[in-house]
């Protein structure tokens, strides 16, 4: 697929996600988050599921593709969705926000030194703008970062293991679409967050018969289009563009989720968020390459010309 057209996927995909998230933030108010995230995400993967059985793309997996599927599951869903869900409990908003701004960069640097490749030196700078861009833009909400705290290390390990399952499907993308790969992971993974939920939280299910209609809609919202039709094309874009490139569009989740919350919950923008757009705009444009593709396009374009 054209590389232009991916950028375009992977714009969507922060889009969904960005307004996703004053859905979620509603859901884990109605219900515990490792029950409700366990269901919702079971939703997701009969989505995909559904989805792909249309397009006559759902087959059996190899027993070295479950290799990468049981991995994936374990990190891109039971990693990232239990700490992330544990540590949003446990620290600031600012500061969970920051840490997570941080996964372009930890993806660069994994990268680098897992897979051998290398980001050019005008990514390199695409990685840092990003991330002044987030820590502008989270800032402004006028929220202290304050101390460290337990909930900073479960954030972390939400981001680290989101991370390292992106190189795990960028492996498994070679023999395997990273669309079935994503509705295979949802499925293991709600399982096992399902039993997590039993142990800590116990009785949690009754809670779904006592939930307003509203609920549903959120739930079915976030589940199907959030979390099943976002995952699925963000995944099937690590497998086109690489985890590196792919990472950099994290950044633009936060300028979404920024609009989401402007529109949803009613919550100002400020000349610092507009300062920290620019910031992530930029990083963008030069952390996933398309600076370097226009320029190249543009040399070779002159280069013609000069030959004429």
């Amino acid at each position: 697929m054209n590389q232009w057209k991916i950028y375009g996927i992977l714009v969507f995909v922060m889009f969904i996600w960005g307004f996703n998230l004053p859905a979620v933030k509603y859901l884990v108010g109605e219900v515990q988050p490792v029950t409700m995230t366990a269901f919702r995400i079971f939703v997701a993967s009969l989505t995909v599921f559904a989805i792909l059985g249309v397009f006559k793309l759902v087959r059996k997996p190899t027993t070295q593709e479950w290799k990468y599927i049981v991995l994936g599951a374990m990190l891109n869903v039971v990693g990232h969705h239990y700490f992330l869900s544990i540590g949003l409990t446990q620290t600031a908003g600012s500061t969970a926000g920051l840490i997570l701004g941080t996964g372009p960069v930890l993806t660069a640097v994994l990268v680098s030194l897992l897979l051998r490749i290398y980001p050019s030196k005008l990514q390199w700078l695409g990685f840092v703008l990003g991330l002044g861009g987030v820590s502008a833009t989270i800032l402004a909400g006028g929220e202290g970062a304050g101390g460290f705290s337990l909930g900073d290390i479960f954030v972390f390990l939400a981001i680290l293991t989101q991370v390292f399952s992106f190189i795990v499907i960028s492996k498994a993308a070679k023999t395997l679409d990273p669309r079935l790969l994503t509705a295979y992971m949802f499925l293991v993974g709600s399982v096992v967050l399902f039993l997590i939920s039993l142990v800590q939280e116990p009785g949690e299910i009754v809670e779904f018969f006592d939930v307003p209609p509203l609920f549903w809609l959120a739930f079915f919202g976030s589940g199907m289009i959030g979390t099943a039709v976002g995952h699925m094309l963000y995944n099937y874009s690590v497998g086109q563009a690489g985890p590196s490139k792919a990472a950099i569009f994290i950044n633009l989740n936060t300028l979404f989720t920024l609009v989401g919350s402007s529109v949803f919950l009613g919550e100002d923008i400020t000349t610092r968020h507009i300062f920290g757009l620019v910031l992530i705009v930029a990083g963008v444009i030069f952390g996933s390459g398309a600076a370097e593709d226009m320029w190249r396009k543009r040399r070779n374009r002159s280069k013609k010309l000069t030959e004429e």
